[in-house]
């Protein structure tokens, strides 16, 4: 029992050392978003950290339109960032993840 119990604790580890691992990846994946008209474009990391802001200088003319694009754009970039590192961090989680007696749901 006692086995079991160490070789479950040893995965266990290990899946925390994936997801670990995964979360320092996710810092170099990029995901880049555009104003439909590409007056507006920003670039951050799937771990929703903001690497660039582009503006075109004719929005700096109308605060509230650069406001707008800024909402936009920013709200549509989270969430593909959002999607990416939870859809990675649940796959490391989940291949890590030892064989428990009633906890099937996870796979």
């Amino acid at each position: 029992m006692f086995g079991d119990l160490m070789g479950m604790m040893g995965k266990l580890q290990e899946a925390q050392q994936k997801v670990a691992e995964t979360k320092e990846r996710l810092n170099t994946v990029l995901i880049d978003e555009q104003s439909n008209d590409g007056l507006f474009k920003v670039t951050l990391t799937a771990n929703r950290v903001i690497k660039s802001v582009s503006i075109d200088d004719s929005l700096l003319e109308d605060k509230e339109q650069l406001e707008d694009y800024f909402l936009l754009v920013m709200n549509k970039a989270i969430e593909k960032a959002s999607a990416i590192n939870e859809a990675e961090l649940a796959a490391a989680a989940k291949d890590g993840m030892p064989d428990l007696p009633g906890m099937d749901m996870f796979k």
